[in-house]
């Protein structure tokens, strides 16, 4: 057939589908957005929200003794960076978050691979680690307490408790999607579990860990606060108590976006080890847009 009899063949199909009533279908393709255009447009939000909280406390809406104004905030950083109060809290608060996290995460990852790959590991102990997820980290504080005192130890434990439960649940399940007819290839070929495990599960399941990596490193953040509140006598949370006594509404406000910095920062993080492990899905994710 030629081309001209083709093209024919096709206008006669496009008329009588007008004809009956079928719409033509259009592919939509947009044209890649600038990244500054992009950056910008995520800074609009935050720099919204910092607009709005200095025009009210300019005009009074918001007063001192409720919420100190940005500029007041911004003086107590400098105070408390210039006395070194605010490096020596972050180092502390970032060490036991990081311990936790380190603890919390690992642990996870083991149970995880376990009961996800070895169906008798799934039978031994998935059933009481899904049992354990359901309690509260919060509820554990003063059990800690008993067993660990007001030491770091029951900051550091409680914080690797909160952090393993999110990493556990997203192996588990993306070590299950692992295709098993990969698995027997690979079985075929006289590799070992360890070494299947090591280079064919681990790595399929990568999406699954990241995500988990994801929600555990922002749920140090939040269990780091809680920790920090377990009798503390240096630390974010230790400012905040001190403020606290003091009704230094600028001091608090400091620490609440010191918090919600470094869980940012944690997302962060994870996105660039996502956009280095699995360059990939920032393709397919770009031309999804």
């Amino acid at each position: 057939m030629s081309t001209t009899a083709a093209g024919e063949g096709a206008d006669r199909g496009t008329a009588a589908a007008r004809a009956a009533g079928l719409v033509e279908p259009r592919t939509r393709i947009q044209a890649p957005r600038p990244r500054a255009l992009a950056l910008i447009l995520r800074t609009l939000g935050p720099l919204a929200l910092l607009g709005g909280w200095a025009l009210a406390s300019a005009t009074g809406a918001l007063t001192q003794d409720v919420l100190a104004s940005p500029a007041q905030v911004a003086e107590a950083v400098g105070e408390l960076w210039g006395n070194g109060q605010l490096a020596d809290a972050l180092a502390v608060s970032l060490t036991r978050a990081g311990l936790g996290l380190l603890i919390g995460a690992t642990t996870g990852l083991v149970l995880g691979v376990v009961t996800g790959f070895f169906r008798l590991g799934e039978e031994l102990l998935d059933s009481a680690v899904q049992v354990l997820r359901t309690v509260p980290f919060l509820a554990l504080v003063p059990l800690f307490m008993v067993w660990f005192g007001i030491t770091e130890t029951a900051k550091v434990a409680l914080i690797g408790v909160a952090t393993s439960f999110p990493m556990y649940v997203s192996t588990s399940g993306g070590v299950r999607n692992t295709d098993r007819k990969l698995i027997e290839a690979m079985r075929s070929f006289g590799l070992g579990r360890w070494a299947i495990v090591r280079t064919v599960v681990l790595p399929g399941a990568l999406p699954a860990l990241l995500s988990g990596l994801r929600l555990s490193m922002t749920l140090s953040v939040i269990a780091l606060i809680a920790a920090e509140e377990i009798n503390s006598t240096e630390g974010i949370g230790y400012l905040m108590a001190q403020a606290q006594n003091y009704s230094r509404t600028d001091v608090l406000a400091v620490c609440i976006l010191i918090y919600g910095l470094l869980g940012l920062t944690a997302d962060g993080v994870v996105r660039l080890l996502e956009r280095f492990l699995m360059p990939w899905r920032k393709a397919v994710h770009g031309a999804a847009r």
